[in-house]
């Protein structure tokens, strides 16, 4: 009767020896071709007011000239800026989404500044969603458009961080995985940058703003993760100069004083970054997003929908859709009605107004007849004398 009984192997089942080999052994090397076939997707949110250097930072990062359009501060809203490039490194295919915050911080009234990033998050989010729900949907050749990182831009003040900052990052913390990174680091001491990374990390536990965390469960990157998330937030320099320093060379800045290397880890944290954020997490940020925050959207929306989980017995999709269907016509039809009585009250008015003008203008014509009378009357009477 629906019930399928297990012996007595438990609920795990019992451990067999195979007697030979049979090849589930190469289930991993399965997936990893089928994953390499398709591609991967990966969509990067910059943070930043104009001019931080996020276009540059990304161009170092991906080792690739990027399209970057020169933005003014004169922008009156935060609109949103998104790129799509395909980008292939040995047999390994990603479609990359550069998502810019265009005007972020540039206008008087910031209060909203970050209203434009949570409803992009949420749209990507709600355009997942309905491809789940429909009855014939394709998630493999369906373009995953959902924020895996933001990476968030603070500006270089040496001291502590912008309300504008923790508000934003506030909003978006529940939504998408956040990387503090400071920009053009090298515009501060090393003593400073010290201290103001301290100040970072103990303002944003103060107020209770979760960052992305480098996972430490994988023995194999718990070791690098854990000293990496000491570290946060890193401090960067991007440049697209290419400097010569000795025999070697590679993309820097060049000073009066001397030449900062990107790639010199004694310089700044920009190899550190590339290799977190990169070389060694890109899944497990691919994975937290569809796993935490899309989750954590597509339950708030299901309840919002009226579907609930209660144990055995779930409610069908069908009858919440017969449910919501009946409340939207029972809607409809308080409306028509609500409108239908205003016009009957409006005509009423209209009606009894009329009639009250029309008494009105009654009178008045009485009363200019009768005026009219009694000085015929009068001028009758003046005559005859």
């Amino acid at each position: 009767s629906g019930h399928y009984g297990r012996g007595n192997l438990g609920e795990d089942g019992r451990t067999l020896p195979l007697q030979g080999q049979v090849g589930f052994e190469l289930l991993p090397d399965q997936l990893v071709n089928k994953c390499v076939n398709q591609g991967f997707d990966m969509n990067i949110l910059c943070v930043g007011e104009t001019g931080i250097g996020k276009s540059t930072l990304l161009d170092c990062l991906f080792k690739a000239n990027f399209d970057d359009t020169v933005h003014t501060h004169k922008s009156t809203s935060v609109e949103i800026s998104q790129h799509i490039y395909n980008l292939k490194e040995g047999i390994v295919k990603l479609r990359l989404a550069i998502v810019d915050s265009v005007g972020y911080g540039d206008q008087i009234n910031k209060e909203n500044s970050f209203k434009s990033l949570v409803d992009y998050i949420d749209e990507q989010f709600e355009s997942y969603l309905q491809e789940e729900l429909k009855i014939k949907r394709d998630l493999v050749s369906f373009h995953d458009s959902r924020i895996h990182v933001c990476l968030y831009f603070l500006v270089p003040t040496g001291h502590s961080i912008r309300s504008l900052d923790l508000v934003t990052m506030k909003a978006l913390d529940k939504k998408c995985n956040i990387i503090p990174i400071i920009a053009k680091s090298d515009t501060v001491s090393k003593s400073e940058l010290d201290s103001f990374k301290a100040n970072i990390m103990s303002e944003l536990v103060a107020n209770d703003v979760e960052i992305y965390t480098f996972p430490t469960e994988d023995e194999t990157v718990a070791e690098v993760n854990k000293e990496m998330n000491e570290m946060m937030p890193f401090a960067v320099v991007g440049s697209r100069d290419d400097v010569k320093v000795g025999e070697a060379g590679g993309r820097g800045r060049e000073y009066p004083w001397g030449v900062v290397e990107i790639e010199n880890e004694q310089h700044c944290d920009f190899v550190k970054l590339r290799e977190m954020l990169i070389r060694t997490n890109m899944e497990d940020l691919r994975e937290v997003t569809h796993s935490k925050h899309y989750e954590l959207y597509r339950r708030g929306k299901l309840k919002q929908m009226g579907i609930t989980d209660d144990g055995a017995h779930p409610v069908s999709l069908q009858e919440t859709y017969e449910q919501k269907r009946a409340e939207h016509l029972e809607e409809l039809q308080r409306i028509e009605n609500e409108m239908r009585q205003n016009f009957v009250n409006k005509v009423r008015e209209k009606d009894l107004e009329l009639k009250r003008n029309e008494k009105e203008q009654t009178a008045r014509y009485e009363g200019l007849r009768k005026e009219n009378k009694e000085e015929k009357n009068r001028l009758d009477e003046e005559r005859k004398k």
